[in-house]
């Protein structure tokens, strides 16, 4: 990586740099596979620590609070005083508790291991969403998509680790992935040099051309961000029936085996992974809006059908259902950082917090009503939530970078005056 400073003069400053891109999606991948693995061995836990379930529940809630309640404020804080080697302090933390819990002798020290480890999430995502804006060149919706099927992947590979790992070789080897902890410790202090030397630079030129275009009333703005936080309840809702539940949905309604569900869900999880990376592109090419119009609204269709498909539909279904629903996550997040081009860091801390938030009260939610209904009824109950889609109608119009610099470049077609149309400056 180039960590030299960057100067008005530098050719590359207006360039996608895959290269920081990729090594924040990795980092967000070990990230969380780290943090999965906490649940992952909540079994092993409870075996070896004599838990009930309302401490196991207080674990989570350790690692959900520090995890998600804490994000919006250090995003807030970094927006104010950046701090470019801040992601590998974060993996600092998480490094701590993964030994902590690897050697942890009581549950009072299970506990400060989770919020360790809650507290590098809730460091990490701000700020590494700043780094991938920093690094996107104006693809602000591709950035954000190779930064978060980094995080998908990681939530996917935890739980298999731990499976094959920790539960075969006992608590003691989740110090073997703090191996994991310093690889990320290692590429972010490189990502801290771009960040410094060149990543500031950046930021804080098209923060100013971003704020230009922007210009909404503060009204419109505070209405836009409560309809984007009420489809972020909407998508990661129905994603915890998915992601949760889908399995034990499988094998009540189909009577299938536990391989197979794990398959169909696999399936799924790729589907995500696949509406992940596309969700960001079209959003730059078309705008954020239509695309999150269109994967909110558009996945209901697939939700309606799915409660009355049969198996074979049913891993059909699953697949538009994961595409189109990952694909509104990656333009929410670059919508919001478009209505408040100064508060980067903190939009970023507030939707992946709220996000993560949703996710883990929507299993619990759920959980409860699947007990005194039936696991039938949940997914009949989830298949309905997409229509909160129709908020998005309420959402002012941004165009994104890429289409005012294609109808700039128009302009200078038709007129054939360059001032008309002003070419990016480096940053």
């Amino acid at each position: 990586m180039n960590t030299t400073t960057a100067g008005d003069s530098d050719p590359t400053a207006g360039k996608t740099v895959f290269s920081i891109l990729t090594a924040i999606s990795v980092c967000h991948l070990l990230n969380d596979m780290m943090q999965s693995l906490l649940p992952a061995i909540y079994p092993m836990l409870k075996s070896n620590y004599g838990l009930d379930f309302g401490q196991i529940g207080l674990l989570t809630f350790t690692f959900q609070f520090t995890a998600s309640v804490l994000q919006p404020m250090i995003g807030f804080y970094i927006d104010r005083k950046p701090k470019p080697y801040s992601l590998a302090i974060g993996m600092g933390f998480t490094l701590s508790g993964l030994v902590l819990l690897a050697f942890a002798h009581n549950y009072a020290v299970l506990l400060l291991a989770a919020a360790l480890v809650g507290i590098g999430s809730s460091v990490f995502h701000p700020e590494s969403s700043r780094v991938a804006r920093m690094a996107s060149g104006g693809q602000h919706g591709l950035a954000q998509s190779v930064f978060q099927v980094g995080g998908n992947a990681g939530s996917a590979i935890g739980p298999l680790l731990a499976a094959f790992v920790v539960l075969r070789y006992g608590q003691s080897s989740v110090a073997w992935f703090s191996l994991a902890a310093l690889l990320g410790i290692f590429l972010l202090i490189h990502v801290g040099h771009w960040y410094k030397g060149h990543g500031l630079a950046r930021m804080k030129s098209r923060m100013t051309k971003s704020a230009a275009h922007a210009a909404l009333p503060r009204a419109k703005v505070m209405l836009a961000i409560a309809v984007l936080i009420a489809l972020i309840f909407s998508k990661f809702f129905y994603m915890a029936s998915m992601t949760s539940y889908y399995t034990f949905y499988l094998i009540n309604q189909f009577h299938v085996s536990v391989q197979s569900a794990q398959v169909h869900l696999f399936v799924f999880l790729g589907a995500v992974a696949f509406g992940t990376i596309a969700g960001g592109s079209l959003g730059d090419r078309f705008g954020r809006k239509l695309v999150i119009w269109a994967s909110i609204l558009g996945v209901l269709p697939f939700t309606l059908l799915l409660p009355y498909a049969n198996l074979f539909w049913t891993g059909v279904l699953s697949v538009p259902i994961g595409v189109i629903l990952a694909s509104a996550f990656p333009a929410i997040v670059v919508y919001a950082q478009e209505l408040m081009p100064s508060r980067i860091g903190a939009v970023a801390g507030l939707f992946f917090g709220f996000a993560f938030g949703m996710a883990g009260i929507g299993a619990a939610v759920l959980g409860e009503l699947a007990d005194v209904t039936s696991i039938q009824y949940v997914f009949h109950v989830c298949s309905f939530l997409p229509v909160i889609g129709l908020l998005a109608g309420f959402l002012p119009h941004l165009d994104t970078e890429r289409r005012r610099q294609r109808l700039q470049a128009v302009a200078v077609d038709m007129t054939g005056n360059v001032d008309a149309a002003p070419p990016r400056s480096a940053k």
